[in-house]
């Protein structure tokens, strides 16, 4: 058995999730954009550097240009069949003592890993690393990608089916940890609710952060998480990054992290035996130049594992 960050006996389980919500097509065309992503951050060492087991890639994928006249949700048949394989895959993992690390692929992946999170542990915390806050349903989301909504989905807040299939919201009161959003007024201006219209804590921005201090606001996250729920999932979003920084994904912004500010802020909560599992998504191989981009993800989950 493996000792993963200096933790005897926690066992980390790595699988791809080659989905991508933004480029998806028909069943029957080439892989794309994020979908690309398990694979050219396998070959490029992960996730060995993150001391897991490779289990391979799950065989899902996002398919379908239409928007569901119900959900409002693009491609949503093989949204709700990848939300159900892998709230299977997460809550059977956790349930044998695995912690799951997700190489997506898009964020769409999020609401059924927590799912299943929430159906082997009972009570589940998130940080949610991302520089989107994802509050859009249905009806605000301005493009339809299910990766618009996923926090929306978690707080219980819609679409309704897709809320209704994991028995949302998936986490309770102080359980959830947003941290690096910078689209408040882009969300606002489509209509999308606001974290404290949706009874959710308030985003921590990456101005925020830095007041706090980054490392410092990553401790206050993990025990926060860990007293609301006990166990925690962090999912990870690459555009938490600053667009210099790391400009190979597929919605750029300004003001985001560094790479060197990621790794302390996601540090302690990637050591703390509370973590339940982790995903990492948004990585697009088709926009990284000379694979820098999937060199620099390596490196990050080697530090801080």
């Amino acid at each position: 058995m493996h000792q993963e960050a200096g933790r005897p006996g926690r066992r980390i389980v790595a699988t791809g999730v080659p989905i991508d919500c933004v480029n998806a097509a028909g069943t029957g065309s080439r892989p794309f954009g994020t979908e690309l992503a398990p694979a050219a951050l396998r070959d490029a060492g992960l996730p060995g550097a993150a001391g897991a087991e490779d289990a391979g890639d799950l065989d899902i994928r996002l398919v379908g240009r239409d928007r569901d006249t119900a959900t409002g949700v693009l491609g949503w048949p093989s949204v709700l069949a990848a939300t159900r394989a892998l709230r299977s895959l997460v809550g059977t993992q956790i349930a044998d003592g695995v912690v799951p690390f997700l190489v997506g692929g898009c964020c769409t992946l999020l609401p059924g890993a927590l799912g299943g999170a929430r159906d082997a542990l009972g009570a589940i915390g998130l940080a949610y690393l991302d520089g989107h806050l994802d509050l859009y349903d249905g009806r605000t989301s301005p493009t339809g990608e299910p990766a618009d909504m996923s926090m929306s989905v978690i707080a219980g807040r819609g679409p309704a089916a897709w809320s209704a299939e994991l028995g949302a919201p998936l986490v309770g009161p102080g359980a959830l940890a947003l941290l690096g959003p910078r689209d408040r007024d882009e969300a606002a201006g489509y209509g999308s609710v606001l974290p404290e219209q949706a009874g959710l804590e308030p985003e921590l921005s990456p101005a925020v952060l830095r007041d706090r201090g980054v490392a410092a606001a990553g401790q206050a996250a993990r025990d926060q998480l860990t007293a609301a729920a006990g166990r925690y999932w962090v999912h990870l979003d690459v555009d938490v990054l600053d667009e210099r920084a790391f400009p190979a994904t597929d919605y750029l912004m300004p003001g985001g992290l560094s790479l060197a500010e990621l790794g302390e802020l996601i540090r302690p909560l990637l050591a703390e035996p509370a973590l339940a599992g982790v995903s990492l998504a948004c990585y697009n191989p088709q926009k990284d130049h000379a694979g820098r981009g999937a060199r620099d993800v390596v490196s990050l989950f080697r530090d801080v594992f």
